[in-house]
């Protein structure tokens, strides 16, 4: 059981030491000199020793299709993962030491939002679930049977908007809980070990149910999709501007990552590749995407509805003072990258 637990405790780590951050190199005005190198950060949700970001990220990956992108320019590709992942992102964005990276939404909302200088250039995935999980036996069924009791929560990050947004959804807020500040690890360590009543999660609970760990009364399909979450490629002011034809060549492998990740077919592929590197059982993503299509799960498109779900997102996030100052998402937005990325010829993955 001990064992078990290491593993999936460690599906999503406190955020990483601040002194990591010197992986990055760091540079001068993105115009000064010839590109050598893209930098990507991206969070880390493994349990194990590989790296793995979910969703696109590992397609990408596993494929090597930006390396193989830039290769005949001569450009490396450097991967950077983090866990914990958005502060420290944020962090590494606003010292210009990462030219890219994929966050969840309240992650690149709040780096927007404090002045780091991003661009809003593509979708990941949209209406990505999130779950409650409960101590057995609590006799918890819903959100207003939760009011009262101790909720594990993730503040500052998209977990906290979801929670929010899940309970606003019903009329209730943080104040008729009794939130702790837990990262998703401790988090769930103290559901275990029956220190909290409850726990706000993603889909690793499913693994949790899956060992009589917890109950999971409700995700946020049952909620009309309240608090579900959205993610994104955000990529520096500086370097977006100096280089927007390496922009529009990373978009265009990507759509050729996505192409293949939302065939139907693979996906018991995807499963197996996303379980392999993050070193947790297929169950969870099994469980996850069981009535979900792929192809509606990850979509690159800056469209009208997913930019007003980001716009929401925004509001509440002004709202809860999760940010000093909301902005306009179309703003944000620049989406003649992808526009011109999707106009090229995308040879389809074949593996």
């Amino acid at each position: 059981m001990k064992a078990f637990l290491h593993s999936f405790l460690g599906l999503v780590a406190p955020p990483l030491l601040i002194g990591l951050l010197g992986a990055f190199p760091s540079t001068t005005s993105a115009a000064s000199a010839p590109v050598e190198e893209i930098r990507i950060a991206v969070p880390d949700l493994s349990a194990g020793s590989n790296h793995s970001g979910g969703g696109v990220v590992d397609v990408l990956r596993d494929q090597q299709l930006l390396e193989k992108a830039f290769a005949d320019q001569g450009i490396k590709v450097q991967w950077s993962f983090f866990k914990g992942a958005g502060p420290v992102i944020n962090e590494a964005f606003a010292n210009g030491q990462v030219d890219f990276a994929y966050l969840g939404d309240l992650a690149a909302i709040i780096g927007k939002s404090s002045g780091t200088d991003t661009r809003l250039l593509s979708g990941i995935a949209r209406n990505i679930k999130s779950y409650l999980g409960v101590v057995p036996g609590s006799g918890i069924t819903d959100l207003h049977s939760l009011k009262g009791k101790r909720v594990a929560l993730f503040r500052g990050t998209a977990n906290q908007l979801s929670f929010d947004a899940a309970i606003a959804s019903q009329g209730l807020s943080e104040r008729d809980f009794k939130v702790v500040n837990l990262d998703f690890n401790a988090g769930n360590a103290a559901i275990v070990a029956r220190q909290v009543d409850a726990t706000w999660g993603l889909s690793n609970l499913n693994a949790l149910r899956a060992r009589g760990l917890v109950e999971i009364p409700l995700s946020t399909n049952d909620l009309g999709g309240a608090g579900r979450i959205q993610s994104v490629l955000v990529g520096a002011g500086a370097f977006v501007d100096a280089h927007p034809e390496l922009v529009t060549r990373l978009l265009a492998a990507q759509e050729q990552a996505l192409q293949w990740l939302t065939r139907e077919e693979n996906k018991d592929a995807y499963i197996q590749l996303v379980s392999t590197l993050a070193n947790y059982p297929p169950v969870i993503l099994q469980e996850d995407y069981k009535d979900e299509k792929l192809a509606e799960v990850f979509r690159s498109e800056l469209d009208a509805e997913f930019l007003a779900q980001l716009q929401k997102s925004v509001e509440l996030a002004a709202e809860l003072r999760l940010i000093r100052k909301p902005f306009v998402v179309t703003d944000w937005a620049a989406p003649r990258f992808l526009e011109a990325a999707t106009r090229q010829p995308v040879p389809v993955a074949t593996r």
